[in-house]
This record gives structure tokens, sequence and C-alpha cells, in this order.
């Protein structure tokens, strides 16, 4: 049953909310064990304490990065304040604007009120709170410094989310640009070739080549549009349930990985995940074993993972972490032998830290050049495009022109 209350709490100010119990004295209980003075308890009807429905506009709804890192630093705050966790959840879940976010965080005050431990509360809702961001819940509850860990928590999410921007912002013009290219094609070739290839045919002119190319695409796009949509759909479709397997994946990013200007810059960003996460992780308590299990689930990139994997097990043996690095494919030089230093001189964390920094600067001046990069390829493609269709036009045209004379 569910029972919402008033009480008074240590500073003496008054608070609500509403919490589970099998009876009133169940719940005056509870209150009282949480340090709070019961002043008023009132049993909640069955149709009020279903809380708020599933509507269409929740169906597939998620919970974006931008709204954990506000929780999180939402909590942080309240939490230094002194305010108990449960009182600072029920305040973040009525100032959520996310519906998943603020229903899950009405399971997790719950779930604490019955007795849970917070860190057990969080594992059992992966799809909004990841593994890593519980890991390190469990690190600040078992060594009484959650603060301090919730303050590394909101870095980790802010940097990932500062990358994923960049990128983004980086990709939106090509992508327009390609949009733009790919109806420019198909208007060409739907509405303006046929038009003039009626004109070349009557009057009897030989075609050249990309004429004949345009009409042979514009004819098998007008006669199998429904076969040639189809196969896209499918193909599509095939490739993301391919690529949601291992297998597909490690094949994905194994091919990234070797395409010139775009491989770079994902062996950069695993890098700077590996070194900041790492080094977060020993600074929060987390023994060396439980973070690269971690670690393990959150580089990114499923090519770089698996050669991690591959070494994992000589790491479980005591061999240190720089040693066995030096086998894996992807990881460079400089995180290698960074590691090895700060391994022999006792500061790794340290080290961990200063080749999260360097790999930061890296990436964003990757980022920089993916977008210098992309201007010369995505000009080259348009004059690729216009060319094609000026000469499938003007060459005979150029031939009527003569034909006239």
């Amino acid at each position: 049953m569910k029972f919402s209350y008033s009480a008074i709490n240590d500073e003496g100010k008054e608070i609500q909310g509403v919490l589970d119990a099998t009876s009133p004295k169940a719940a005056q209980n509870i209150l009282l064990e949480q340090g709070y003075l019961p002043a008023k308890i009132s049993k909640i009807k069955e149709d009020d304490a279903a809380g708020p429905s599933v509507s269409i506009l929740q169906i597939g709804a998620r919970v974006k990065v931008t709204d954990v890192l506000l929780f999180t630093k939402q909590l942080n705050t309240m939490l230094r304040a002194g305010i108990s966790i449960t009182n600072s959840l029920e305040v973040i879940k009525e100032q959520s604007e996310n519906p998943l976010l603020k229903k899950t965080l009405v399971t997790i005050s719950r779930e604490i009120s019955e007795g849970s431990t917070l860190t057990g509360a969080f594992r059992k809702h992966p799809k909004v709170f990841p593994p890593l961001y519980c890991s390190l819940l469990h690190a600040g509850e078992s060594s009484g410094s959650l603060s301090e860990v919730l303050d590394r928590v909101a870095y980790i999410l802010e940097h990932e989310n500062r990358v994923r921007e960049d990128v983004k912002a980086a990709l939106a013009y090509p992508k327009i640009v390609v949009l733009a290219l790919a109806i420019a094609f198909f208007v060409l070739l739907t509405g303006v070739i046929p038009k003039f290839v009626g004109v070349f045919n009557s009057a009897g002119l030989e075609l050249p080549l990309p004429t004949k190319i345009c009409i042979w695409m514009y004819e098998a796009l007008k006669a199998y549009w429904y076969l040639l949509l189809g196969g896209v759909i499918s193909l599509i479709f095939l490739l993301r349930m391919y690529f949601q397997t291992s297998f597909g994946a490690l094949h994905r990013d194994k091919t990234l990985l070797k395409i010139p200007i775009i491989g770079p810059l994902f062996i950069k960003t695993a890098m700077s995940r590996f070194a900041s996460i790492l080094s977060i992780l020993m600074a929060s308590g987390v023994n060396i074993l439980e973070s690269l299990k971690i670690i393990s689930d959150t580089i990114g990139n499923a090519a770089i993972t698996y050669e991690f994997n591959k070494i994992k097990n000589h790491m479980e043996e005591g061999r240190g972490i720089a040693r066995p690095l030096r086998l894996a494919k992807h990881f460079p030089p400089m995180v290698v032998n960074m590691i090895a230093i700060g391994e022999e001189s006792g500061s790794l964390e340290t080290m961990l830290q200063e080749i999260a920094k360097h790999y930061d600067e890296e990436v964003e001046y990757a980022v920089k050049g993916l977008s210098e990069a992309i201007g010369p390829i995505l000009i080259v493609g348009l004059t690729v495009v216009v060319g094609f269709f000026a000469l499938a036009i003007f060459l005979p045209m150029w031939d009527l022109t003569k034909m006239v004379k």
C-alpha cells in the first residue's frame, strides 16, 4: 500500500512525500528510522497510487546523456546540502521533464525506502544508468565518498557528451550537402533528362554514353522503383541486424579503423575514454580487476575491445598493465610507455590523467581535421555529379546545334 505523509526533518522543516508500507504504523516506523518525525500519514487510493500512465508519446522514450548529467549534478548538490537520498530523489523527480527518468526515480526512491542499497536500486535500471555509473556509485557508497564520486561521474558524462556533440557538429554540414546532392540527382534524373531525351530522339541524334547511362537509370527506376526501394530498405534492415551481433560489430569497427581520418579519430577517442575512466575508477577505490572488466564494456569500439579482452587475462595474472598492452594492436606506443612509467614510479593514476588530457586535445584536433577534409571530398562529389549531368545534356545539344547550322 502507498501512503502520503508530512513529517518534520532534523532542521525542523516540514517535508512531504509518498512511501510504500503494509500499514500506517509501518509507514510511521519507516519515517522514524529515516530520522523524521511523522506529522500526518494518509493512505492513497489505488487509482491515485498507480502513478503516471504511459502515453503513446512515451513509447520508445529514452533518457538522454544530458538528462542523466543534470540529474547527477542535482543529486550531488542536494547531498552536499545535507538532504537525504530519498528526499533528494523526490525533489529531482518533481523537476525532471523526462517521463522515463521521472518514472525510474519513483521506482528507485521506493526501493531505497524499502531497504535497498543505493547501488542496488540503480543497477535495476541499466537502460538509464549504465554499469559504469552503478560501479562508481558502489565505490562511493562503500567508501563514504559519494559526493566526490558523483563529481567524477558528472565529469565523465560531460566529457563524453562534448566529444559526441563535436563529432555531430562536424558531420552536420556533410549530411546536409549529401542529402541535397541526392535530391538534385533524383530531380535531374526523373524530371529533366526525360524531357531533353524526347527532343534528341525526335531529331534522330546518336546519343553519347553519359546520356545513354542517364536514360538507362531512368528507365530502371521507372520500371522497378518498388524493387529498388524494397532492396534498399531490406539491406538497411539486414545490416542493422548484422551489426547488432558481436561478429558484425567487430567487422564493422575493424573496417572503420582502417578508414583514413575516421580511423585515427576513433582510436584517439577510445584512448581518451580508456585513460579517463581507468583513472577515475582507481581514484574511486575500485580494484584493478573490476576496473578492467568495466572498461572492456565502455571503450566504445568492438575492435579495440576485442584486443583489450585478449590481453585482459594476462593482466589478471598479475603481470601489470603496460606489458600486456604492448601486445594490443590499437594501443599507441605513447599510451603503453606512459602507463609503464606510471606503474614503475607508483603514479599510474597521474599518468592516466595526463594521457586522457593529451588525447582530449588530439580528439579536438582530429574533429577539426575531419571537418577540413570533408570539404574537398564534397566538392569533388558535387563536381562529378554536376559534370556527369552536364555532359549528358550538353553533348547532344551541341550535336543538335551543329545539325541545325
